[in-house]
């Protein structure tokens, strides 16, 4: 959101704009209730009064502590991790949602040993050994530069969560929340070659235009 925010605030410097943060399913009630305008989440449920516009593909990782048992292996499997505890995102996120339906398609339960929506808390957590957890790679990639976590890859394979803009379809858009949209689709469809936006960032980072 820093990034997003930061590239609406150099095209429209005198709009101010009021952040509220939760979980995917919070983030839907909130358009709702009209409460807010947009939000940038995970595609949680399907709700017919409720536009999303698909936005970006985020990988999401196993983290460790690097000197976890498993820290060092090439692969892991889901049944590697139904024992080990985990610290979950809260219900109602779209990672929660994503990680439960991988145990499931196993025939297992996760233990979770805490859940929240503090993801900086999450990372702290990892890192003193108290547990594994799911996170998106944008909200790791700092940490796994200083090796201050690890990841271990799902049995070869990677795994995403869905990112959409939503509205609400019956809201008329204030002129502010429609410049913020029409810059979210424009950065989105920018980011889709390199598949999610935590690549864009660093992308543009690097390569400032």
């Amino acid at each position: 959101m820093p990034f997003l925010i930061s590239s609406f605030h150099e095209a429209y410097p005198h709009i101010k704009i009021n952040l509220d943060e939760g979980s995917s399913l919070d983030m839907i009630h909130s358009l709702l209730d009209f409460r807010n305008e947009l939000a940038i989440i995970a595609r949680v449920e399907d709700n017919s009064d409720i536009c999303f516009i698909p936005f970006s593909q985020e990988e999401v990782l196993v983290i460790l502590s690097p000197s976890h048992k498993l820290a060092g292996k090439k692969a892991l499997a889901i049944r590697d991790l139904a024992g080990e505890p985990i610290i979950m995102k809260e219900e109602g996120s779209g990672t929660r949602k994503l990680v439960s339906e991988l145990f499931a398609k196993k025939d297992l339960t996760p233990n979770i040993l805490m859940e929240t929506g503090n993801t900086e808390f999450i990372k702290q957590l990892v890192q003193r050994g108290d547990g594994v957890s799911f996170l998106v790679k944008a909200a790791v990639t700092k940490e796994l530069k200083e090796k201050k976590l690890a990841s271990v890859p799902l049995d070869g394979q990677k795994i995403f969560l869905d990112v959409s803009i939503a509205y609400h379809k019956d809201q008329h858009l204030s002129p502010p929340a429609q410049a913020f949209l029409d810059i979210l689709r424009k950065l989105g469809a920018r980011a889709k070659p390199l598949h999610d936006i935590g690549a864009f960032m660093t992308e543009m980072t690097a390569h400032p235009q």
